[in-house]
């Protein structure tokens, strides 16, 4: 059927300059990044941002009704995340398209919807986009209305299955470093920034690393700290995550594997790490390597846990909107960290290092549970198999690490 037979179509319009606070005359405003947090069976409940009556009417900006389904009408993502609006009507802004389901299941619509790859009717080169029109002349499955909610009823069985063994895996990720960052922050109790009269030593981050300076290397990759701790080529990960420099200087310094690598603007937000691949870097970027036999992974990991505790701020002269300005040397290298004997700061590391190869694995088990989702909702949207008799027991078979 087509899907202008079966539902009424909603553009956004326009986008406020500025938004009020959430009231009683208030309506959330959506946008594209409020589609991509979380995964799309989760609804919209609430937006990051609300707006007035009022200013959506001068913009003449029509509400999508709880219930609806929006997804992007622009650029690379359109359809690969439709979430379902719930909780009060919305707004969206022009990037954004709604399906108001008026036949059949809504929780099937979901799934139908995000079996079609609106790139293929999309118009346009660098931000391609569909219209109203387009989309209403697209067909998707549409079986009788019991058998929508039986393929909705496997789908959402089957897909929670997928969803809890992938978040069970994360959450493992998750308590292996919240124990590697709580063995950490016991050195930093025990130290005289927290017992100034009778910690353990401090000494100035300078004493303890050795800041380098290597000249680029013709034909390497980019090298990136994440604000998530890992520094890498960026070409391993997606492209969120991290702050490009405001500096106009070309890649301008070498990074080699184990360097401690700091972002002398969004180190205060975590982009702080031990190179895990070798590349060029941007200037805004301190390579340090360590003195005195320490480990770099430990090293990285305390300047970390420190940024993201608040201490390193606290000497910052000046900041930027949404960054602390640590690009002086002199005065980075000049805040007291603690002093950790070579062995303790070795076992640590090895535990950082056993992270890794797990947190790659599930990395790419989380890959391969999202096309296995994919391809189990196409082929029960699309009939290929039928639902009441299927049994699931193959649900995560190859997304296992």
């Amino acid at each position: 059927m087509k899907i202008g037979r079966a539902a009424r179509l909603i553009s956004g319009v326009g986008f406020p300059h500025e938004y009020q606070g959430k009231d009683s005359g208030a309506v959330p405003f959506l946008k594209v990044s409020d589609l991509n947090s979380g995964n799309f069976r989760q609804p919209i409940l609430t937006a990051q941002n609300w707006v007035s009556h009022t200013d959506l009417s001068s913009l003449g900006a029509r509400l999508a009704p709880a219930g609806a389904i929006a997804f992007p009408k622009v650029g690379a993502a359109m359809l690969k995340n439709p979430r379902r609006i719930l909780g009060h009507p919305a707004a969206m802004d022009n990037n954004l398209m709604a399906a108001v389901p008026l036949k059949g299941e809504p929780r099937f619509w979901l799934y139908a919807l995000s079996t079609i790859d609106l790139g293929e009717i999309a118009a346009g080169g660098v931000l391609p986009y569909v219209n109203e029109g387009q989309v209403r002349d697209l067909r998707i499955p549409f079986p009788p209305p019991d058998e929508q909610r039986r393929i909705a009823d496997y789908l959402d069985t089957e897909i929670d299955s997928i969803n809890s063994l992938v978040a069970k895996k994360h959450q493992l990720i998750t308590l292996l470093n919240e124990r590697i960052d709580s063995r950490v922050l016991h050195h930093v109790g025990a130290s005289r920034l927290v017992h100034p009269k009778r910690g353990n030593a401090t000494l100035p981050l300078r004493r303890i690393l050795d800041k380098v300076m290597r000249p680029p290397v013709a034909g390497a990759g980019i090298i990136t700290a994440y604000r998530d701790g890992q520094v890498t080529d960026r070409t391993a990960r997606r492209a969120d995550g991290y702050t490009l420099s405001a500096s106009t200087q070309p890649q301008g310094q070498h990074v080699q594997v184990g360097d401690v690598v700091v972002h002398g603007l969004d180190g205060f937000a975590g982009a702080i790490g031990t190179a895990e691949a070798q590349g060029n870097c941007s200037p805004v970027y301190h390579v340090c390597v360590p003195k005195n036999l320490g480990d770099p992974r430990f090293l990285g990991r305390l300047l970390r846990v420190l940024a993201l505790q608040g201490y390193l701020g606290n000497f910052a002269t000046s900041t930027r909107e949404r960054a602390v300005d640590f690009r002086n040397w002199d005065l980075f290298g000049r805040i007291p960290i603690p002093v950790v004997a070579p062995v303790e700061q070795r076992e640590i590391g090895e535990w950082i290092s056993k992270v890794r190869p797990l947190r790659e694995a599930i990395e790419k088990s989380a890959v391969l549970a999202a096309e296995r989702r994919q391809s189990l909702i196409t082929a029960a949207v699309t009939g290929q198999f039928d639902v009441s008799t299927a049994s699931g027991r193959n649900v995560t078979e190859g997304v296992s690490a």
